[in-house]
């Protein structure tokens, strides 16, 4: 440990912000600093960003921090970097970028997704993986790549993911983490990559592009002189490689806090539902979908589904009601909507009308994976109002963390909150009862980060294990157990196999309206 440190940053690398976070060594946060991140996004599916510039805004929330904390260059014990999983980061020989990187939002790998899901090679990568084949991943990337753009894999010497851009950038090394590396290319339980998942997706030619595996809860790296100047730190200080940005916050949200069987769900743009799990118990579900994340813990792995869009349909629904006041003259703010959204919920009735919550123009990857997938209310009448809209919007959230908690095995007793979204004592209680499940909310305001900087706080000694860091980092923080409103959890109930019925029965639907160019709307 750096001599005198007391402070760890938590470098969170998002897809809206980039955020370097200061922490004592207790967990407590001291100051935050941040950049908006800023990426492309075209009809075709396409959405990437400038490598240059992610590295260049990164270290920039460090020199903002540094404003903000006196003597931060001296203080920090440690530096841990998280960031957006899947997408596709290619770099030459010079770790000088072959082409801008592909986003996890990136949809263009979605034939390859079509052609390869549901075969026998692509169960048997399943079967070591855990985790489902999306057009998100960088393996259908790179086979997209090689299809439409072969020079950029010809001329590539590895393949990044976000945070191991910026790990590069801050200490000249090359390498991921062992989620990563399973996730994609390997197996879970040896947290390695397995020549038989290379080979199951055709790409044994480019195993040439993938870096060693680094586990940032044992191992750090010092900062480079050049890194240094560019954040304003002190060469030499530790710098640990985190998870991908899911596994942190799940780990600072607390997926698990001593064996206890939870689950975690991070209410934020995506949703993301987990829960922690003994490696040689994980659930495979006949759907192939999934992803199965070591965590930064011996023996234990993440279970996760995700929904590609959560606060995201919130958001749109608010938006039309912006517009539409605007229009009449009349502008709102999106905060003082967002405010009201507690008491749309409150005057109106539960289960009316049911919303699917598949407004991302990427489709859908959990706990069913269609790049065609849309957004729809069923069972609207002319009785309904906005307020009837909001609650359907709300409840589709719950009832999609339903669909995905009940892909990965028995549902939990228990969920634990995260995001700014869980503040809402209305969706919360919403939440709950969809799930059938107690909810505990973290006060946690950057799980992720916090993650990351625990598995740099337990790299350089400051706690002999995770779990010792667990105790002090997460458990104070969950909040008090609420219960299920029980007659709301049985309507949801009665609700949940309409809903999975919907969904069961859109993909032609779906498929239709991609055919007509409904994806492809310009605005």
């Amino acid at each position: 440990m750096a001599d005198g440190g007391d402070i760890l940053i938590g470098i969170d690398a998002g897809t809206s912000v980039i955020k370097s976070i200061a922490f004592d060594l207790t967990g407590a946060q001291i100051a935050v600093g941040s950049r908006p991140n800023r990426y492309t996004s075209r009809p075709d599916g396409a959405a990437f960003q400038s490598m240059d510039d992610t590295w260049d805004d990164c270290a920039a929330t460090m020199r903002d921090l540094g404003e903000s904390v006196p003597n931060l260059a001296s203080r920090v014990a440690a530096v841990a970097v998280t960031g957006q999983g899947d997408g596709t980061w290619l770099l030459d020989r010079d770790n000088r970028p072959v082409t801008d990187a592909w986003l996890w939002l990136d949809a263009r790998a979605a034939p390859v997704v079509q052609r390869l899901r549901g075969t026998e090679a692509d169960r048997a990568r399943f079967a070591i993986t855990g985790s489902g084949l999306n057009a998100c991943q960088m393996g259908t990337q790179l086979l997209q790549m090689k299809e439409t753009m072969p020079e950029a894999v010809a001329g590539a010497d590895v393949a990044l993911h976000c945070k191991d851009w910026l790990y590069l950038n801050l200490t000249g090394l090359r390498a991921t983490a062992p989620c990563e590396a399973s996730f994609t290319f390997g197996d879970f339980r040896a947290r390695a990559y397995d020549d038989r998942v290379i080979e199951a997706l055709g790409l044994m030619a480019e195993k040439r592009l993938l870096p060693q595996i680094v586990d940032g809860s044992q191992t750090t790296h010092p900062l480079s002189p050049a890194a240094a100047e560019a954040t304003g730190l002190v060469a030499g200080t530790p710098v640990a490689l985190g998870f991908v940005d899911v596994a942190c916050t799940a780990l600072g949200g607390g997926v698990y806090t001593g064996g206890e069987a939870a689950g975690c769900t991070i209410i934020g743009s995506t949703g993301m539902h987990m829960r922690a799990t003994p490696q040689d118990e994980v659930f495979f579900n006949d759907s192939l979908t999934g992803y199965v994340m070591p965590l930064p813990i011996p023996g234990m792995a993440a279970q996760i589904q995700s929904n590609m869009a959560s606060t995201l349909n919130v958001d749109w629904l608010l938006t039309v009601a912006a517009d539409l006041m605007a229009d009449l003259g009349h502008a709102v703010a999106h905060r003082d909507l967002i405010a009201r959204i507690d008491g749309w919920l409150a005057a109106s009735a539960p289960g009316g009308v049911l919303y699917h919550p598949y407004i991302s123009e990427a489709g859908e990857r959990g706990p069913f994976v269609d790049p065609a997938a849309r957004a729809s209310f069923a069972g609207l009448s002319s009785a309904d109002r906005f307020p009837d809209l909001m609650r359907a919007v709300i409840e589709g959230l719950g009832l999609a963390a339903r669909d995905c908690y009940a892909a990965m095995g028995a549902m939990p007793s228990e969920v634990r909150l995260t995001g700014g979204a869980a503040r809402s004592d209305a969706l919360r209680s919403v939440f709950g009862a969809a799930v059938d499940a107690s909810v505990r909310t973290s006060s946690r305001e950057e799980a992720g980060a916090a993650g990351a900087a625990m598995m740099a706080a337990v790299a350089i000694g400051v706690y002999d294990d995770m779990e010792a860091c667990i105790a002090e980092w997460v458990t104070p923080l969950l909040g008090p157990t609420e219960a299920p409103d029980k007659a709301l959890s049985a309507l949801y109930a009665d609700l949940y196999p309409a809903y999975r019925a919907i969904r069961e029965a859109m993909p032609p639907v779906w498929s239709a309206l991609a055919r007509q160019g409904g994806s492809d709307r310009a605005h």
